[in-house]
């Protein structure tokens, strides 16, 4: 059976930062796969993880937030996050930011991926009033 894919905006957030923080490498092959190739499993993830994993991955990819060197060997090598990466992560680095956002987008009953990026920003232009008391 395969996993639903539904995109899931805290993984995005997560994987975004532990990019930032120096993380490149990840393993996206499943027990399943490494056993039917004959490599080690140990530490290696369930196929839904995998799958996951590499789903939303692939969507940081098209969505222009990071690019890629390789996808061999079950391995995805994250080269450099992009312009409109760091921009997101700018938008989205702070927890209660990400916090207020996510209640925002709950209370409107859904959401487009611009959407919630202009939301994070109006609460980070908020703050920055509030802290500055200049007017943006």
């Amino acid at each position: 059976m395969t996993t639903p894919l539904i995109r899931d905006m805290d993984l995005i957030r997560e994987l975004m930062l532990k990019i930032e923080g120096g993380e490149r490498t990840f393993n996206v092959l499943s027990s399943d796969v490494a056993a039917a190739i004959g490599v080690p499993t140990e530490g290696a993830q369930t196929h839904e993880e995998a799958e996951k994993l590499r789903y939303h991955l692939d969507l940081l990819v098209k969505g222009g937030f990071i690019e890629v060197t390789d996808y061999l060997g079950g391995v995805t090598e994250v080269e450099a996050i992009t312009w409109e990466g760091h921009d997101f992560l700018d938008s989205i680095r702070d927890p209660v930011v990400w916090a207020k956002t996510k209640d925002g987008i709950k209370s409107a009953g859904g959401f487009t991926f611009d959407l919630l990026k202009a939301l994070a920003k109006g609460f980070i232009k908020k703050q920055v009033e509030e802290r500055t008391g200049i007017a943006l």
